[in-house]
């Protein structure tokens, strides 16, 4: 019957569950690895803005790694000896997953090009009749089989369309709660007063003098 803790219960198991999702990191590892995979097969990975997209690509998902450690790294120690993680990093650092993995996506696409949608299927490439055509219109940089090509396409068509996208994408959206849920905590526990604090006394603003209204000089 203690029902006073519910709602503390529930808090602290939302930021135990949004911590966790470095797993997104992971994937979105094996998605990067792709698109410098697929950039060298389409013999564009030296062109600058590719190198430049997979830095970004890079940059993104290295910062949700960044989330989950600080989070985890910036808890401390409950009175019953259980660690709990810091829970304004741990919402802000999901509120970070429900965009950046969609930004690497679109990034992932943009390196792989169209042939990713368009690619004809596995069957058209065992074709006796057209798999001659699939293999001299499909093929990219010399030295790299076109069925290597169509597999590295397809994983990223997997992960940013198909059915791997349910979970890493929408479930890096909607997972552990909606992003609405995790601006409502930080609302909740950014403290908005010290911040202030800080920013009257670095412009010398007394506490007995705010409120005072200061017209600007014409």
């Amino acid at each position: 019957k203690e029902y006073e803790f519910a709602g503390s219960l529930v808090e602290k198991f939302a930021a135990y569950h949004r911590q966790s999702y470095a797993c997104k990191v992971g994937v979105s590892d094996v998605l990067i690895g792709a698109s410098q995979t697929i950039a060298e097969y389409n013999g564009a990975a030296k062109a600058s803005h590719i190198k430049d997209k997979i830095v970004e690509m890079n940059q993104l998902n290295e910062t949700l790694y960044c989330g989950c450690i600080a989070c985890a790294s910036e808890g401390c120690r409950e009175p019953s000896g259980t660690y709990c993680v810091d829970p304004l990093l741990a919402n802000v650092h999901k509120q970070n997953v429900t965009r950046f993995p969609y930004e690497i996506a679109r990034l992932a696409q943009d390196i792989a090009g169209g042939l990713m949608v368009t690619l004809p299927s596995e069957a058209d490439l065992r074709s006796p009749e057209v798999g001659k055509w699939v293999e001299k219109f499909c093929k990219g940089v010399e030295g790299v089989p076109v069925e290597d090509r169509m597999r590295i396409l397809r994983l990223i068509e997997n992960l940013t369309l198909g059915t791997a996208a349910v979970g890493y994408l929408t479930e890096s959206m909607h997972g552990a709660g909606s992003p609405q849920a995790q601006r409502i905590m930080i609302a909740r526990l950014v403290d908005l007063k010290a911040k202030q604090r800080k920013a009257k006394r670095l412009c010398g603003i007394g506490e007995e003098s705010s409120g005072i209204q200061i017209e600007a000089k014409p």
